[in-house]
């Protein structure tokens, strides 16, 4: 297939619809999967091509979605389980933290969990406070789970095709506010290795660690710094949380002296939090100054637009943060 182009939306069909061809094992589960064609269209039409035993419209039941596919995974099967929202994950958390997370430790190897949970978070749609979280951080902080979370539609489709041939069960986080965004993919392309991060844009003064909708606004506010105040920024997207590339990260900061971690996720104990010690811990004798966290407020989202936006990170936010770094 050449390159084309598409939305990330199609990206993801593309990458479940290819890989249900290429494997009999991989099944889809979920609430509204099939006929109706996923919350947010990404199974659109997959059961007229695969039937209703491979595209399986579940109970409205979470915990029942994910329990499931932790069998089907562990007696042979790769299912693909579709949350509707990130925000219902604390209900399937003993099947995914204590079950999947552990069981190729606990079985000594002799038996894994090869699922992905497909799921969605983050801001953009006035969804209101339980339905617009980041809680990328609860995944992050299991030991056992792997964690992707695209950025663009090549990865949107590169990621979820490697996150289909791993041994152990990954999360695979979807931003509501990019299914509709456009870019070019090629699915021939051989794809940046699992786990390695991409630096989207080479600078000198400072490097920008982000990840997910936030690339794009980091990558936004790097030109404002650039053209309007001559600052050379890098933009580094880390595509997977786990596993965590730090050594595309260390040189740059160290070449630099000052770095800035982006995360839609809030602040307290966030993602942001782990990233920023990590280079405070390794880095150090490189920093001119300390490592600085733009994330989200701690505070529920709001349903009202306004308040929604400016509640998490923004170009302008990331742009005025930077400018106080250089005196």
């Amino acid at each position: 297939m050449a390159q084309i182009e598409t939305t990330y939306r199609d990206a993801l069909r593309l990458a479940l619809s290819e890989a249900m061809e290429a494997d009999d094992s991989v099944v889809i589960m979920g609430e509204e999967v099939g006929r109706y064609g996923g919350a947010y269209g990404v199974t659109k039409d997959l059961i007229k091509s695969f039937g209703a035993e491979r595209v399986i419209d579940t109970p409205i039941s979470e915990a029942a979605i994910v329990g499931t596919a932790v069998g089907a995974a562990m007696t042979g099967l790769r299912p693909v389980a579709e949350l509707m929202y990130v925000d219902f994950i604390g209900m399937t958390m003993d099947q995914l933290a204590n079950q999947a997370a552990k069981i190729r430790y606990m079985f000594g190897g002799q038996i894994g969990v090869p699922m992905v949970l497909r799921t969605q978070g983050g801001t953009g749609r006035s969804a209101g406070a339980q339905h617009s979280q980041s809680l990328e951080g609860y995944v992050m902080h299991t030991p056992g789970l792997r964690l992707a979370m695209p950025a663009t539609v090549e990865d949107a489709y590169h990621l979820l095709r490697q996150s289909l041939q791993q041994p152990d069960p990954v999360v695979f986080i979807e931003h509501k506010g990019l299914y509709t965004q456009k870019g070019s993919l090629d699915p021939a392309v051989e794809p940046a290795p699992w786990g390695r991060a991409s630096v989207l844009r080479e600078g000198g003064d400072l490097v920008i660690v982000t990840y997910s909708r936030q690339v794009h606004h980091a990558l936004a506010a790097a030109e404002t710094l650039q053209t309007a105040h001559g600052l050379s920024v890098a933009v580094v997207d880390l595509r997977t949380l786990n596993p965590f590339d730090f050594d595309t990260i260390r040189p740059l900061v160290e070449a630099a002296g000052r770095a800035m971690v982006v995360s839609e996720g809030v602040m307290t104990c966030g993602v942001a939090a782990e990233l920023s010690a990590r280079i405070t811990e390794e880095c150090f004798d490189f920093l001119e100054d300390p490592v600085v966290r733009v994330a989200g407020e701690d505070i529920p989202i709001s349903v009202s637009p306004l308040l929604e936006a400016n509640s998490v990170p923004t170009p302008d936010l990331i742009v005025a943060t930077a400018r106080r770094m250089f005196p």
